[in-house]
């Protein structure tokens, strides 16, 4: 997929081939995150004196990298969205000018305070190495944290991109459900039941790939560093319908630049 090249972008193959890489991506994220405690201390708010900051230590450590990041042109890529865009510093390379795929409004479409909320509500009790605090890992659980949330909002976000993608397949169709406002409609005509199925299954056969030691045998009890039954229900539960969400809420909108 090359962003300078919009037909590749919104070939609908190559959308779902991006989405299964990034399933790698999570898993292995989910994996590194897993060494850790669950570690509350760094998710509340002024728990840590940090000067002339208002927020958790996630939220610091978040947005210190993206004013790195932002520096070195991440948020000019059209699948990246920042956890705090009005935050973020201006780079210094030239700029990119990227071919517009998108509608115009898709970068309001930004859903990562959600995200970051039911991480660390939902999915952080889930693949934490045990209850309570690490004090010595304070920094490396943050830093995977950071990790874990940029590969979930890139791919809950991507929704715009398979949503772009079949308004474009089937404009006919989406075009009178869009006028309808038939939301109903509109989940419907996105909702691929037996690809949702085949996804979980391939995220329990990975989970279980990835995350547990090849070189140990089966007498040896290996154990997988993150259960794969969570990996499947962290996907089923959330990342699924919130990417469901995006697609939706990006096409009841998609007529504004038809106008």
């Amino acid at each position: 997929m090359d962003f300078m090249k919009p037909e590749t972008v919104l070939e609908l193959t190559n959308v779902r081939d991006a989405l299964v890489r990034m399933e790698d991506t999570i898993v292995f994220a989910f994996i590194e995150r897993s060494q850790f405690f669950s570690t509350p201390s760094v998710y509340t708010k002024n728990n840590f004196d940090i000067p002339d900051f208002d927020g958790t230590f996630l939220d610091w450590s978040l947005l210190q990298i993206e004013r790195t990041q932002s520096q070195i042109r991440r948020y000019e890529s059209p699948d990246e969205l920042p956890f705090f865009p009005e935050q973020i510093l201006s780079s210094f390379l030239p700029p990119l000018e990227y071919p517009p795929v998108l509608a115009s409004y898709s970068d309001s479409l930004n859903i990562n305070d959600e995200i970051k909320d039911l991480y660390v509500l939902n999915i952080i009790p889930l693949i934490s190495a045990g209850e309570g605090e690490q004090p010595e890992n304070l920094g490396s659980t943050v830093f995977c944290d950071v990790d874990c949330l940029q590969t979930l909002s890139r791919r809950i976000h991507f929704g715009k991109f398979v949503a772009e993608a079949k308004f474009r397949s089937e404009t006919e169709r989406f075009t009178k459900l869009i006028i309808d406002r038939d939301v109903a409609g509109i989940e419907d005509a996105i909702t691929n039941s037996a690809l949702e199925q085949t996804i979980l299954q391939r995220l329990v056969k990975k989970g279980n790939a990835y995350g547990t030691d090849p070189t140990l045998k089966y007498s040896q009890n290996p154990q997988s560093k993150v259960s794969p039954e969570f990996i499947a229900k962290i996907y089923k539960d959330w990342i699924i319908p919130l990417t469901m969400r995006v697609e939706v809420e990006y096409l009841l909108r998609r007529l504004e630049d038809e106008k």
